[in-house]
């Protein structure tokens, strides 16, 4: 079955930082964008980045510049590094891609950036 595991997240100051990961099995993972979203404490889930099967990136605007997403084919993985991190990128950060008729998520990643 489709699996979606992510990894990195973790405690982080102000301006430092940090890279996830997201680990797929259970589909051709080359054959589909893959996607980052992240739900803050009290907020709707939002669109982060997205990455295509040729490796075009897409970004909300608030993280233009300071993220920047990345697959590996051959581990049937994608990253996300996150440069100068702020206290408002504090969230829960998903894996997401769409297969068929429906979206899979994997379970998060807590990223806090607190001094």
């Amino acid at each position: 079955q489709v699996q979606l595991v992510e990894s990195g997240g973790g405690l982080v100051q102000p301006g430092r930082s940090l890279r996830l990961a997201c680990a797929a099995s259970g589909f051709t993972f080359s054959s589909y964008t893959m996607s980052w979203y992240r739900q803050a404490p009290g907020k709707e889930r939002e669109f982060v980045a997205s990455i295509s099967i040729t490796g075009s990136a897409n970004y909300a605007g608030s993280m233009k510049g300071r993220f920047s997403i990345s697959r590996d084919n051959a581990k049937a993985t994608i990253y996300l590094q996150m440069d100068g991190l702020k206290p408002e990128d504090t969230a829960v950060y998903y894996c997401v891609t769409h297969l068929s008729v429906r979206d899979y998520w994997g379970q998060g990643t807590q990223v806090t950036v607190s001094s």
